[in-house]
């Protein structure tokens, strides 16, 4: 059976428009197929031989539309398979202008309320359609029963031309025996390391399971020939990807489970949450809910990260501060001017931080990679932990013992002795007096070609070349009362004319107390 449903009263379909502690919504008229004549008993306890059904929704939404348009379908009982697919006009604009963008996914008759249980997939703008039942669904959707009740097709427009964003979703159920859900198998939250030592990882990945093009397969294999001792799967709004990795961890890779949480007003990565644990995205900073979604990301023992702050993507640059921030990504793939700002925002935070007596914010830094040439591991953050698992390097992340480096090539060692004999490494305190003098020492290997700074609270304080062959050790002296702080930063010879070469590495800062 097809057909065609349009929405009434207007080009919205206007049902209600709901707002709530969520970003604004609108409801459209509800799709249902449940006039449509039953099958016959197909002898195999009580499913239906059905021909298969489909309608197709057209409507065109507005500029200004709400951040979420749902659509919702009365699904009968006997459905096999959901399958939803869907186009829109993406009309020619003026330069400067944005066009139509058009996102999807989809909430099964548990509903839509924010933070809720009915969350069964997300494709974003990357796929055009998808299917979902009890034993396989499209990546990034969840595989389950599709129960009848009341599903909700979610459409969210991204972007929408000053003509508006002309739409046509088409939904076809068919029906059968539904078939056994797989219990998912789910990565070891250890891997064999070498005890106490410096492991470099990438937090920030995507897969076919969002808008990447590599399989998990493909990114365990480049992420093992980068060098790397950890990965985190952080797919945009879903974490099916959590299930995936299975036969692809061993002794040298530990695979961690998180998101890309990736609302209207910035992206945040969820690093090394529980398996299975979805966190919703339907919010923006004017709701006041980011608070309680950061919480729930460190319930399920992960990292609330920013990610990519300064970017000029739509929706990209973060707004909600940094006060739930357990770090913030402050070199996000190859190194750009954004990132540059993000690192200075950083050191600002620093400053602020150490003379308020405040906590501080450590940096990290990863590829965002999802496809051709992107590199996984440009660049990696390198975590001293008391061994390669999930808590040990969460522990090291969120004390910033850690420096980020543009690949495995770069290796450095940061720290600070002085006072009675004591020594401070990175992100430590090193407590001596005021006027007491202090050796700062980074020893560096890999780096050929590049120049050498400490950053403190007042600045630049030091700069000199390393070797040509790029390993060297540099020292430097210094009092508790003229840098309250020290962090170096490994760099490349400027490429652009006033703007600083791309970093090598860049460490976390060594704190000295008076």
């Amino acid at each position: 059976m097809t057909g065609s449903h349009t929405p009434q009263n207007g080009p919205l379909g206007r049902r209600g428009l709901l707002v709530g502690t969520a970003a604004t919504a609108l409801t459209l008229s509800t799709v249902s197929f449940a006039n449509a004549a039953p099958g016959k008993d197909n002898g195999k306890g009580g499913g239906t031989d059905q021909a298969d059904r489909t309608k197709t929704v057209r409507g065109t939404l507005p500029t200004g539309s709400p951040d979420f348009v749902y659509l919702p379908v009365e699904v009968p009982g006997g459905v096999r398979e959901i399958a939803v697919s869907y186009t829109y006009e993406k009309t020619p604009v003026p330069a400067g202008t944005q066009g139509n963008a058009l996102d999807i996914g989809i909430f099964d008759e548990r509903g839509t309320e924010l933070g809720g249980r009915g969350f069964r997939g997300w494709s974003g703008g990357a796929r055009a359609g998808f299917f979902i039942r009890a034993d396989e669904a499209t990546p990034g959707y969840v595989a389950g029963p599709v129960r009848a009740g009341t599903w909700n097709i979610a459409l969210g427009p991204y972007t929408v031309a000053p003509e508006g964003l002309p739409y046509e979703v088409t939904i076809t159920l068919r029906f059968g025996e539904p078939g056994t859900t797989p219990t998912p198998g789910y990565p070891p939250e250890r891997a064999k390391g070498r005890g106490r030592a410096w492991y470099r990882g990438d937090c920030h990945l995507h897969s076919v399971h969002s808008d990447g093009k590599r399989t998990p397969a493909e990114i365990a294999t480049t992420a093992r020939a980068a060098g790397l001792d950890f990965i985190n799967s952080s797919e945009h709004n879903t974490h099916t990807a959590h299930s995936a990795w299975q036969g692809l961890w061993d002794d040298d890779l530990l695979i961690l489970t998180g998101e890309e949480i990736t609302t209207r007003n910035g992206h945040v990565i969820a690093v090394a949450t529980d398996p299975g644990t979805f966190v919703d995205w339907r919010y923006r900073a004017r709701d006041n809910r980011f608070g309680h979604y950061a919480k729930a990301v460190r319930r399920a023992g992960g990292l609330v990260v920013p990610a990519h702050p300064h970017a000029t993507c739509i929706g990209c640059h973060w707004k909600f501060g940094f006060g739930e921030a357990d770090a913030v990504e402050v070199w996000n793939g190859p190194y750009t001017p954004e990132d540059e700002i993000a690192l200075a925002e950083w050191d600002n935070s620093l400053a602020a931080a150490v003379h308020a007596s405040q906590p501080w914010v450590p940096a990290m830094g990863n590829s965002d990679a999802h496809r051709e040439p992107d590199k996984v591991g440009l660049p990696q953050t390198v975590v001293l932990a008391e061994e390669l698992s999930r808590d040990a390097i969460v522990a090291g992340i969120r004390s910033g013992h850690s420096y980020i480096a543009e690949s495995s090539a770069v290796s450095l060692s940061f720290g600070a002795s002085g006072g009675r004999g004591g020594h401070a490494g990175i992100g430590e305190r090193l407590r001596a007096d005021a006027d007491s003098p202090v050796t700062v020492r980074l020893e560096v290997t890999g780096a050929p070609g590049c120049t050498v700074h400490f950053v403190t609270d007042q600045g630049t304080l030091f700069t000199t070349a390393l070797p040509e062959s790029g390993s060297g050790t540099v020292d430097w002296r210094t009092t508790p009362a003229y840098a309250a702080y020290v962090r170096a930063e490994v760099r490349h010879p400027s490429t652009v004319p006033g703007l600083p070469g791309a970093p090598a590495a860049l460490t976390n800062p060594v704190f000295l107390e008076g």
